[in-house]
């Protein structure tokens, strides 16, 4: 067995599952400052279940990084400490925020409510951050910093599609339909960043270029954009026909936006391999010696399916509209 190429795709399945999962409450945290207050009820109520228990993706895909590529780990979060510690603090501010929320009165609760935009905002722009310093290879630079800066902003504009598509999934009414609006506009904002960061990786990365413009072999990745362009689409024809009243289902929105990641992520895979830390460090350069890892695969193999069937229970338990009050 290639044991390497084993974790790497166990790494990015977690990383995946964690921006989808992750990604949607992420969005309705910044969302709510567009909200009224029963209807901030609703939107925390339809996260509530599921959003402490999405951020364990996270965990898993870290720990894959340490125990499998140390020396890709040591790379990594040494490049990117100051942003990590962000996120980290964005993600304590909403965990704070949420708690704090719902015995809070008055002007305090509004204050926990920003406070849980603040940190969902500062936790989505830091990962997007992170992911252009990551795709550059950490160069240094204001061209660099500047091209991260955009991928924080784009990734800040998809967390909100994921929000916008999943409260028109959990929600009905009025709140529904401004899911609706939301979601049209999140569309845009990541249409807007994925075409700027694709006219921009290219230029910032040698190795990416060479890989997007090696003709004939690159035709088929052709594929990838197109799909992206219909998931969008989809999207897009999806949220008109269920605010005009027709035949589509709320469950369309949001598949459609989980689609758009997957194919985004198919490609950053593609224009990566075989690196974990690009230019520097091969997947197999970084990777711990081979007992170590059979020893990490065997718990792997034991710890995910309880993840994977926690995560399938949860949502299946808590399927259905969220109703207002619940975490009040």
């Amino acid at each position: 067995m290639d044991l390497p190429l084993i974790f790497m795709v166990l790494m990015g399945v977690s990383v995946l599952a964690y921006v989808v999962l992750d990604g949607y409450d992420l969005g309705v945290g910044m969302l709510m400052p567009a909200a009224s207050a029963p209807e901030q009820s609703v939107m925390v109520s339809s996260i509530g279940p599921f959003w402490d228990a999405n951020e364990t993706w996270l965990v898993l895909g870290v720990g894959i990084l340490l125990v499998a590529f140390p020396l890709a780990h040591g790379v990594v979060l040494g490049a990117l400490y100051l942003p990590v510690v962000a996120m980290l603090v964005g993600l304590m501010f909403r965990g704070v925020a949420f708690e704090l929320r719902m015995k809070a009165q008055g002007w305090h609760r509004e204050l926990w409510n920003w406070l849980f935009w603040a940190g969902s905002f500062l936790a989505s722009f830091s990962q997007g951050f992170m992911l252009g310093r990551y795709i550059t290879g950490f160069e240094p630079g204001f061209g660099y910093l500047a091209f991260a800066a955009v991928v924080g902003a784009s990734l800040c504009g998809g967390y909100v599609l994921l929000g916008a598509t999943w409260l028109v999934l959990k929600t009905e009414g009025e709140l529904q339909g401004k899911a609706l609006a939301w979601s049209r506009w999140g569309l845009l904002w990541v249409a807007l960043g994925v075409g700027l960061v694709s006219l921009a990786t290219p230029m910032v990365s040698e190795t990416v270029r060479a890989k997007w413009f090696d003709f004939p072999r690159t035709l088929a990745l052709m594929a990838l954009p197109a799909a992206c362009l219909w998931a969008g689409f989809t999207v897009w024809r999806s949220t008109g026909s269920i605010a005009r009243g027709g035949g589509a289902r709320d469950w369309q929105p949001f598949a459609g936006a989980v689609a758009i990641f997957a194919i985004a992520f198919l490609g950053l895979a593609y224009s990566l391999y075989p690196y974990v830390v690009i230019d520097r460090l091969t997947i197999w350069e970084a990777a711990a010696h081979p007992s170590s890892l059979k020893v990490v695969l065997a718990g792997a193999l034991v710890v995910l399916p309880f993840i994977a069937g926690y995560t399938a229970i949860s949502y299946r338990v808590f399927r259905g509209k969220a109703k207002a009050g619940l975490y009040d």
